[in-house]
């Protein structure tokens, strides 16, 4: 995760005109500068999607945001990889052969009995396997 020092540089590099926000021109121009293209009429639509405050223009708070949010998908994919490899069936559920077969493959054995335990702990509408909601709740 970034700190606030790094994504005020970030604003400055992009802020041409020292304002201390950027718009959708100085998107557009730094990406250029950069390698990259970004057409200004979609450089446009990414500052209209983005722009907290109605202003046309990005701000700090609006960056952390963004880059807030893309580090919360990124946790929220890792979660099903992880949620997968427990749903050894793909049912979409975490069962207590499923938990056993990979604790087991991660070295602890459990019996059946405490792989029900260890579910029953977070299994909150009480159907005895963990869906992806009930997952992410043990997770964090």
């Amino acid at each position: 995760m970034m700190r606030s020092e790094e994504y005020d540089r970030v604003v400055r590099y992009f802020d041409k005109d020292g304002d201390g926000k950027i718009s959708a021109s100085e998107l557009s121009h730094r990406l250029g500068q950069m390698g990259g293209k970004l057409l200004l009429n979609i450089a446009e639509v990414a500052v209209e999607a983005l722009d907290s405050n109605g202003d046309g223009l990005l701000d700090l708070e609006d960056l952390i945001k963004l880059m807030e949010e893309d580090d919360e998908e990124e946790k929220l994919k890792d979660l099903r990889q992880a949620f997968g490899m427990y749903d050894e069936d793909g049912c979409g559920f975490i069962t207590p052969k499923g938990l056993k077969k990979m604790l087991k493959k991660l070295g602890e054995s459990k019996s059946i009995d405490e792989c029900m335990v260890m579910i029953k702990h977070f299994d909150i509408n009480g159907d005895g396997v963990l869906s992806f909601e009930e997952f992410r709740v043990m997770m964090k």
